[in-house]
């Protein structure tokens, strides 16, 4: 997304009276209306409470104020993300209807910069899946080719941007779920570093997994995002005490001196036209400066397993929640235990049940050994080799997806070909460290490809700077 269409240059425009909120927010809902039916990128479109936000935008701009850095910008928000009276669902039945009392505090901090919250978004159910077919409400189109997914967890955030529906997003990312939706899409995806943006108000899926993060069709847009979402929150007992990272002003830095390594082992299973593009980065950023080698994490093989140990083992622990007691879905029963599984099994589609099933497997008494005590074992030396990594390395490069975007029901029937779909993505969730998904060419079908940037936690100054590189050299 270029022009005039770009957050910064809607901010631009509405703080100096050049265009009132409601114009912007008019153009993107007549956009909504057009495609969204074909493409299912929202759950749900709030336009009378858009239209309340943009209106009090125009007045803070008549009245001589300022309504802050993302004034008058639309975004669309992903259906896990809390919203005080406004349905969050996380696409499950379980949830349908559910109004959170209160708003997360990446919303919060959204509006209170001057953006015009749009819509809820789909989702795979609870953030589970790659495809965004996962969903209760139905599955959400790519919109370059509807006949394929956009990805997932967070397909809907990154079709909003995509299609043009509104400059930002918000995802989560748990294992993946803003990257490598933003790779299939053509779109910017960041997850932050754990603990850099508040989790308050995200419905949980695997805590210690867990981040939110922009999707923006520009660096520039997604660093003015994460820059108003990150910073302190003592709501949250992850929060680093660390202020918001300075992002804007290091976009123009450029690479050189940099040292940057392709990570070896991220090169088996990745489609030739996804590492000719990979391949090209790394071209475009050694000519730009830096200083471009190859390094060696052997404990990325085993992040798929280490993965789909812990993260369903706190799915299953997070979900328990679900009983049909407190709130949601519930389907009477004569006894409170029929009441608490009937209500789960009306209300969790097959990916969530085997999820929980397989976490709750692994927690048990005479496995947690054998299964989640390794996994954190496997955990633990992911971190300490990308410790040694970037010692000699100031940020890694590989694919973000094996693959462009593939047709719908591809690999429905296939979950471990599913979870292949993360093997990048999943290892930066691992060791808490931030990585950025970067649109950079297209590959098979003429679909998109995007390269991941990963560094060592709090370098996402480091990242940005790459990903300008790249998005310059891309153009």
């Amino acid at each position: 997304m270029t022009g005039p269409d770009t957050a910064a240059a809607i901010a631009a425009d509405v703080r100096a009276g050049r265009r009132s909120a409601r114009e912007v927010l008019d153009a993107h809902l007549a956009r909504i209306t057009r495609r969204d039916p074909e493409l299912h990128a929202f759950n749900l479109v709030t336009v009378d409470e858009a239209r309340r936000q943009a209106a009090a935008v125009d007045a803070i701009v008549a009245a001589g104020g300022d309504p802050g850095p993302l004034a008058g910008v639309p975004v669309a928000l992903k259906d896990n993300l809390c919203t005080r009276g406004i349905p969050t669902t996380c696409s499950s039945a379980i949830l349908r209807g559910w109004r959170p009392p209160y708003d997360a505090t990446v919303v919060e901090r959204l509006r209170a910069a001057g953006a015009v919250t749009v819509g809820k978004t789909n989702l795979d159910e609870f953030a589970m899946g790659s495809s965004t077919e996962n969903s209760a409400f139905g599955p959400t189109r790519h919109p370059m080719d509807p006949t394929r997914v956009p990805g997932g967890s967070s397909g809907g955030s990154a079709v909003a941007v995509a299609a043009g529906f509104a400059p930002l997003a918000l995802g989560s990312d748990t294992g993946g779920s803003i990257r490598q939706p933003a790779a299939l899409c053509g779109v910017v995806g960041v997850k932050p570093t754990y603990g850099a943006v508040s989790r308050y108000g995200l419905v949980a899926f695997g805590s210690s997994l867990d981040q939110i993060g922009p999707f923006a069709g520009t660096v520039a847009d997604a660093a003015m995002a994460l820059e108003v979402m990150g910073g302190h929150d003592p709501k949250d007992s992850t929060s680093l005490p660390h202020s918001a990272l300075s992002l804007s002003a290091v976009l123009d830095q450029g690479v050189a001196g940099l040292r940057v390594g392709i990570i070896d082992e991220m090169r088996t299973g990745i489609d030739p036209d996804v590492w000719a593009r990979v391949e090209a980065a790394a071209e475009a950023l050694t000519h730009a400066g830096a200083t471009v080698g190859t390094v060696s994490v052997p404990a990325v093989t085993y992040g798929l397993t280490a993965y789909y140990i812990v993260a369903p083992a706190e799915a299953s622990s997070n979900l328990a929640r679900y009983d049909g007691v407190r709130y949601g879905l519930r389907v009477d029963a004569s006894d409170t235990a029929t009441m608490n599984a009937r209500t789960r099994a009306a209300g969790f589609g097959p990916e969530v049940t085997r999820r929980i099933m397989l976490g709750t497997y692994a927690l048990s008494a005479g496995y947690y050994d054998a299964y989640y005590g390794k996994a954190l074992k496997l955990r633990r030396l992911m971190a300490q080799e990308f410790a040694a990594a970037y010692e000699r390395f100031d940020a890694l490069l590989s694919p973000t997806s094996p693959t462009v975007a593939f047709p719908f029901g591809a690999k429905t029937e296939n979950p471990l070909a599913m979870y292949l779909s993360d093997v990048c993505t999943i290892p930066s969730n691992l060791v808490g460290h931030p990585a950025m998904s970067v649109p950079f060419g297209t590959g098979a079908h003429g679909l998109p490809v995007g390269v991941q940037l990963l560094g060592p936690g709090l370098s996402e100054p480091v990242l940005f700077r790459a990903a300008r590189v790249l998005e310059e050299a891309k153009a």
